[in-house]
């Protein structure tokens, strides 16, 4: 059962549960159509200070090589040094450098978002879920968010001309994020 707490109670270090979150991506393919992937090995923490929000932070690494979008051959291609180049680059990295109220269950999150080398700011809009405990006594904190890059200025730049005009990838990639974290003891 989700409740809506005093979010001052919610105060505390939390660790990010992946097998009940989802660190997914779209991005236009051929023009006409989105491709859908997402992330399946991650880690990341919270610390959350219901008293002042400003005060939170959040931390994210992504394995590279965990890239699911459905499709083996499509896969591959992404983690190729023409994409991710997962060999030299096995991580992503989120690490936060601002976090706001924006009012309700709005919040902002800022901070440094590492792909290929290159860390760039990436703020990322978020809405507050809810809190539970589980059936097996665990206090969980819920959280959706989204956000948009373009990922030429991560240096992830391959494409191939298409002849009714345009381009295979589009250079503006969605994020979403639905985060599920568990409070630590």
């Amino acid at each position: 059962m989700t409740t809506t707490p005093d979010v001052s109670t919610l105060t505390g270090d939390y660790t990010v549960d992946p097998a009940h979150t989802t660190i997914g991506f779209t991005a236009r393919h051929a023009m006409v159509t989105n491709v859908k992937g997402k992330f399946l090995d991650f880690t990341g923490t919270l610390h959350l200070d219901g008293t002042d929000p400003s005060r939170s932070t959040a931390s994210l690494d992504i394995t590279m090589d965990s890239i699911d979008t459905g499709s083996p051959d499509r896969d591959g291609h992404l983690k190729s040094s023409d994409f991710f180049n997962t060999g030299e680059y096995p991580t992503m990295t989120f690490r936060s450098t601002k976090a706001e109220s924006l009012g309700g269950d709005d919040y902002r999150i800022t901070g440094d978002l590492s792909i290929l080398g290159t860390t760039k700011p990436l703020t990322i809009d978020l809405e507050f879920n809810g809190a539970a405990k589980d059936p097996f006594g665990n206090e969980r904190v819920g959280f959706e968010g989204k956000a948009e890059i373009k990922r030429s200025e991560w240096g992830l730049t391959w494409n191939a001309a298409l002849e009714t005009g345009g381009v295979l990838v589009s250079d503006k990639i969605k994020l979403n994020f639905d985060i599920s974290a568990i409070r630590q003891a």
